[in-house]
């Protein structure tokens, strides 16, 4: 494994560890809950720390990512533990030629089977996004953050207009880092193709989703970072949406016209009023 490769690597699961925890400290990621992917293309020589081979069948066909490696995680492991055990907690996925297999690498010691159940809409998504563009990373987040679910358990909420409209009058944060707005989801089963095919084609117009009475995905190209920010900037708007619901609505927000005249200072396109 060449030096730049290790580092690189080394970032990446650096990274992914600071997610886990910062998920966590949100609440988002109680026990086993949520799950992460890194999708790079690029050669990142992982097999020092991911010694053992097995390969497998990808849930779905993606041609257009073959030789590409997916850092993702391990069924039923905890996200707060990655920092700490990255070994542990991923596994590294590289497309075959085909596009329908592939190399599963992972510790000398995984203490899991296979990666996370929800992997066919990360890698879906991945698939999506990176074959139209020129993208050589892409950062998949699935998590549970309790204001967020919470809200979308609420029939008012599950409509997307209503919602997006709710939660993005409390901070001017909240529109010029999402701008494109929130896609909202009805309940579909966790894992489902349903899930996968809804979620890919609702991505291709918003990078962060609700997954009604379930949790929320986000998506972002080069920075998985940047992936939990637009997660950590809907759950500060759904946390003071729910603060005014248990105080009776005494609060009304910025105004449609506020929100708007924001966007026109800071020059940012909108999808949202």
């Amino acid at each position: 494994m060449t030096s730049t490769a290790s580092t690189n690597l080394r970032l990446l699961l650096d990274q992914i560890g600071r997610v886990g925890k910062r998920l966590c400290d949100l609440g988002a990621a109680e026990g086993a809950a949520g799950n992460i992917s890194v999708c790079v293309r690029a050669v990142l020589g992982v097999t020092d720390l991911f010694p053992q081979m097995r390969d497998i069948e990808l849930p779905v066909s993606v041609p257009e990512l073959a030789g590409a490696t997916v850092i993702v995680t391990g069924s039923g492991r905890r996200l707060g533990e990655i920092a700490d055990s990255p070994g542990g907690s991923l596994a590294c996925v590289v497309v075959e030629h085909d596009g329908k297999t592939g190399k599963m690498l992972t510790s000398a010691d995984c203490p899991f089977e296979r990666v996370t159940s929800e992997f066919n809409s990360h890698l879906a998504v991945h698939h999506d996004q990176m074959k139209a563009r020129n993208v050589r990373l892409h950062a998949v987040i699935h998590a549970q953050p309790v204001h967020l679910t919470y809200l979308s358990h609420i029939p008012t909420y599950q409509d997307e207009t209503y919602f997006n409209r709710r939660l993005f009058r409390w901070q001017p944060e909240t529109i010029l880092s999402i701008p494109q707005g929130i896609g909202v989801l009805p309940f579909i089963v966790n894992g489902s193709d349903e899930q996968m095919t809804a979620t890919v084609r609702a991505m291709r117009e918003r990078p962060l989703l609700v997954w009604a009475r379930h949790g929320v995905i986000s998506r972002a190209d080069n920075s998985i970072l940047h992936a939990l920010d637009l997660i950590e900037y809907a759950e500060t708007a759904a946390r003071y949406e729910t603060l005014n619901l248990s105080t009776g609505e005494k609060a009304d927000g910025l105004s449609p016209e506020e929100i708007r005249r924001i966007c026109r200072a800071w020059n940012v396109s909108q999808k949202v009023y």
